[in-house]
């Protein structure tokens, strides 16, 4: 695929509640290879359907792999304390407090 800059590099999830497989079209590089891995591993889940030059790569991936996370934005009290807490235990203390060494 030809190099596209980061405003052409779309991404397009055709879902419908009553098909399903959802199929995805995109020209992300990053998506694409996450998608190619799940389609090597699972490929009862997750196969490639058509690539071109033009219109990126589609896939046909069983529904309940894809999930999109809305969040809410954090409160400016949220956004002070994690600041607070960074500032006090640096990165180290937040590999620690995960259960990780540095």
């Amino acid at each position: 695929m030809s190099k596209l800059t980061k405003i052409e590099r779309d991404t397009v999830i055709y879902y419908n509640q009553s098909i399903v497989p959802m199929l995805i079209r995109t020209n992300d590089p990053k998506l694409i290879r996450k998608l190619n891995a799940l389609a090597a591993d699972f490929p009862e889940l997750c196969k490639l359907t058509e690539e071109d030059e033009i219109c990126g790569s589609y896939f046909e991936v069983d529904k309940h792999r894809v999930s999109i996370h809305v969040t809410r934005p954090y409160s400016e009290e949220r956004r002070r304390r994690q600041s607070q807490w960074a500032k006090e235990h640096g990165l180290k203390g937040a590999n620690e407090s995960r259960g990780h060494e540095v």
